[in-house]
């Protein structure tokens, strides 16, 4: 897995590439905290490079999405792949994240 992130003015930009699975999750999860606790209320998440995400990293979003609304701020989700998008279906996730098909509509929207 690769996580690399880009700041703009009111939103910050993470795209993962490879696989959040058991051996990832922790490295997403400390990524992830990083930019919530770092004063960033904003998070777009580029998933159209994730392989497949596990339900320990769909744990990890659903954290995320419940600080960031309490600061008054959302996780959206960019172009996500089609197994990453299927593995949201099943465990029922796909109402909760508000997803783009491009990134820069989902950094207007934030």
């Amino acid at each position: 897995m690769e996580i690399t992130a880009r700041e703009h003015k009111r939103v910050v930009v993470i795209r993962v590439s490879g696989r959040v699975d058991a051996t990832t999750t922790a490295e997403f999860e400390a990524k992830i905290k990083e930019y919530v606790t770092g004063g960033h209320p904003n998070l777009v998440l580029e998933l159209d490079a994730a392989d497949y995400i596990s339900s320990a990293g769909l744990r990890v979003l659903i954290s995320a999405q419940k600080a960031l609304k309490a600061k008054g701020g959302k996780l959206v989700m960019a172009q996500p792949s089609d197994r990453v998008k299927e593995v949201m279906q099943l465990a029922g996730l796909d109402p909760l994240f508000p997803i783009f098909p491009d990134t820069e509509s989902a950094v207007g929207a934030v």
